[in-house]
């Protein structure tokens, strides 16, 4: 009877673990779709209303984490609770230090992009730079395959062929929704750094699902929360650093008194813009953690329409042809990669389930 019980209990872990993963993988798509739109927008609404501090806005971009020690402390705490008398003692932070210095490099990297991405978002409409940053999948695609062998496709392929024309359709029409008052030469200036910051962040995905993989340390959520701290911490550094070369922390209050939509809001525009991209980093190696790097780009890929049509309806911005045509690629992109996702994963299921009749069904010359 001890014995029936033991086989049965491994199939229920083995259940339970994999609803864990999967509410885990809802739970943090919904926090980068909410970043991926959120995050934009109101970094847009900073710069449309009279913000100017481009060092400002990409350090609000990880300014955010000390949220993390909310749920960082609840996990500690239910560690401790839930401890039995065999099981190791819960550490407070468990992170060792080849992770710690991994994560540090890749806040660091993220600090850039951050400020790589803001001077793209300060000179371009929302509609415009979310678009380009479609063209962040390609990226991701390469560097997935070159760091964690992602391997490709002729769907995925595909993607990158149209996720690129899109962006180069975009490139072609640099005068048509030029901000009043700004010059040729700043709009491509800001469509170069928005190129840069998702070639930079495509980098930077499969390099945290390296890290994932080469690391010791066995990968649960809590540390994954711990790795996003000192990841944004970093990152936060980077960019306070810059500020405090241009001067940032002096201009703000004189800045915030001059806010178009007055002092009170502006205060909490950066409040907001802080908490949306938090959601938007914690989501991302969530996705990394309970996936992949390259399914945690295409959900951001994926959103990116979203945020085209919100600007178009929340700031009024235009929505030429050109947009159009660039909208329709990149969706008949992400279309093609998840068709082939699809593709693949029912001929590892048919071929998972071929290898399993194998191995339950004696060969012939065994059989009396």
């Amino acid at each position: 009877m001890v014995e029936t019980d033991g086989r049965e209990e491994q199939p229920n872990q083995s259940s339970t673990m994999k609803t864990t993963k999967i509410f885990g993988l809802i739970t943090n798509s919904i926090f980068l779709g909410l970043g991926t739109s959120g995050g934009p927008l109101v970094m847009r609404l900073y710069f449309i209303h009279g913000g100017k501090r481009i060092w400002l806005s990409s350090f609000l971009e990880t300014a955010g984490f000390p949220v993390m020690l909310i749920p960082l402390s609840i996990s500690y705490i239910h560690q401790r609770c839930n401890k039995t008398t065999n099981s190791e003692k819960p550490k407070l932070i468990s992170m060792e230090l080849y992770l710690f210095l991994a994560s540090a490099i890749v806040g660091i990297l993220t600090g850039l992009d951050d400020y790589l991405y803001a001077y793209g978002v300060s000179l371009l409409p929302v509609s415009t730079f979310s678009l380009i940053q479609a063209s962040h999948l390609s990226f991701t695609a390469v560097f997935a395959f070159l760091l964690v062998k992602q391997k490709f496709t002729a769907y995925s392929v595909n993607s990158i062929v149209l996720l690129t024309i899109a962006a180069v359709v975009l490139a072609l029409r640099s005068s048509g929704d030029r901000p009043h008052g700004e010059s040729t030469g700043k709009y491509i200036v800001g469509f170069l750094m928005i190129v840069a910051a998702a070639a930079l962040y495509g980098f930077v995905l499969p390099l945290v699902e390296l890290v994932y993989k080469k690391t010791k340390q066995h990968i649960t959520y809590s540390l994954v929360m711990e790795i996003q701290f000192v990841m944004c911490f970093f990152a936060t550094f980077f960019c306070a650093i810059g500020m405090i070369i241009n001067n940032d922390f002096k201009v703000i209050p004189r800045e915030a008194r001059d806010y178009e939509l007055g002092e009170t809001k502006y205060y909490y525009v950066l409040v907001w813009s802080a908490m949306m991209w938090q959601f938007f980093f914690l989501g991302a190696i969530g996705v990394i953690f309970c996936a992949s790097s390259l399914l945690s780009g295409i959900i951001i890929a994926v959103f990116l329409p979203v945020t085209e049509v919100l600007a178009v309806i929340l700031y009024k911005e235009n929505f030429e042809a050109e947009k159009g045509v660039a909208l329709v690629l990149s969706l008949w992109g992400f279309v093609s990669y998840f068709y082939g996702e699809i593709k693949q994963e029912w001929k590892r299921n048919k071929n998972h389930r071929l290898n399993t009749e194998q191995a339950q069904c004696p060969p012939l010359s065994l059989i009396p």
